[in-house]
């Protein structure tokens, strides 16, 4: 991608505290407009990558660019960016319009003016009443938008966003996931999301990086990163997946056949990274809709047998932990319907899948 075609490019960046690398070498470009998550669990290097863009911290190697130009230099109030904090700071003892007309007022931005763009950005982020309230007569999500109002209010190229749903119970943060994508239209403007939660960033964004111990281990669309992960912390972190690990014992130009060390085998397509040599090693992701359960088994190319040990009920989402022979528990979705017998605890079930829904990488470390 361009340089200038950019709203945010990070090049090369490295970030070190003493002896540890907290940020190793890391490259990214974001387009105009977009939603760009940075996914990854925590101590992984992503608030301190957030920290860099802000102006927070000095990258010790590398460049941040916005809109073409270098911004390293640019102290954090003079970039054109933004920054939403997980709780959010905004000032209790102000009221919406005065927590939003803050910025504005440290420019000098004139009051006509000051007045004209709170009462916009109150419209846009749907509270136009809003602006004589005080913060606590506010409910959380009021607040979340309210806080995107006053980043928003100052037009920054870029708005970065760290954890903002964390401090949210269950209930709102899943409304407020379709909230946060519905301003991000509404703006237009490139939001890049910090977050640990993968339900956030694969429900929002247009791209998200995939972080782990201070790199990208992939950056692709939340769909690629699901049904095509390239290495096997994606496969592990990205979604629910059984894992397992097996050895190669035979292979061929189009797919391989494994065993685990429990004597299950399977049939599987060629792995995604590493070869399928005999005697190889590897780490076999499953996802668990991809189990064929009960009659739906019959016609597996993989058809295991198992023992029920629990149900997991959770609406459309239920599941069963089953037992297989030599020892190994696999989780699967549980059939909404058309099972003869219920499935339940100390049951036996078939388990099925195809060669296709076995995902393997050469196997590293114990």
């Amino acid at each position: 991608m361009d340089s200038f075609s950019a709203d945010l490019e990070c090049r090369n960046l490295i970030k070190r505290f003493g002896s540890f690398t907290a940020v190793d070498d890391v490259s990214f470009a974001i387009p105009k407009g977009s939603f760009f998550s940075i996914l990854g669990p925590s101590g992984c290097g992503k608030t301190t990558l957030l920290r860099m863009m802000a102006g927070f911290a000095r990258p010790d190697a590398g460049d941040i660019l916005i809109k073409g130009a270098s911004v390293l230099d640019t102290p954090p109030n003079r970039r054109p960016v933004n920054l939403v904090f997980q709780h959010l700071a905004l000032f209790p003892m102000m009221t919406v319009a005065e927590n939003i007309a803050y910025g504005l007022r440290r420019r000098g931005t004139p009051r006509a003016d000051i007045a004209r763009a709170v009462a916009d950005v109150l419209g846009r982020v749907g509270l136009p009443d809003a602006g004589p309230k005080q913060i606590d007569q506010l409910s959380g999500g009021q607040k979340q938008r309210i806080a995107i109002a006053r980043a928003m209010v100052l037009d920054p190229a870029v708005l970065l966003l760290d954890e903002p749903l964390g401090a949210l119970d269950l209930k709102l943060r899943e409304h407020m996931k379709i909230e946060l994508k519905q301003l991000q239209h509404e703006f237009g403007t490139t939001f890049v999301y910090i977050t640990h939660d993968q339900s956030e960033a694969m429900m929002m964004s247009d791209r998200v990086a995939v972080m782990n111990a201070g790199r990208f281990e992939q950056v692709g669309t939340p769909e690629e990163l699901y049904f095509r992960p390239q290495t096997a912390f994606v496969a592990g972190f990205v979604g629910d997946a059984n894992k397992l690990r097996a050895k190669v014992i035979a292979a061929d130009g189009t797919g391989c056949k494994l065993a685990t060390d429990q004597g299950l085998t399977l049939a599987a397509g060629l792995p995604r990274k590493g070869v399928a040599e005999v005697g190889g090693m590897f780490d076999i992701f499953i996802r668990p809709e991809s189990i064929a359960v009960g009659t739906a088994a019959q016609d597996s190319t993989n058809r295991l047998e198992a023992v029920i040990e629990d149900v997991l009920f959770n609406g459309a989402q239920s599941r069963i932990l089953a037992r297989l022979p030599g020892g190994d528990v696999i989780e699967a979705l549980l059939p909404q319907s058309g099972e003869a017998e219920p499935l339940r605890r100390g049951v036996s079930v078939a388990l099925g899948l195809g060669p296709g829904s076995v995902v393997s990488f050469a196997a590293t470390g114990a």
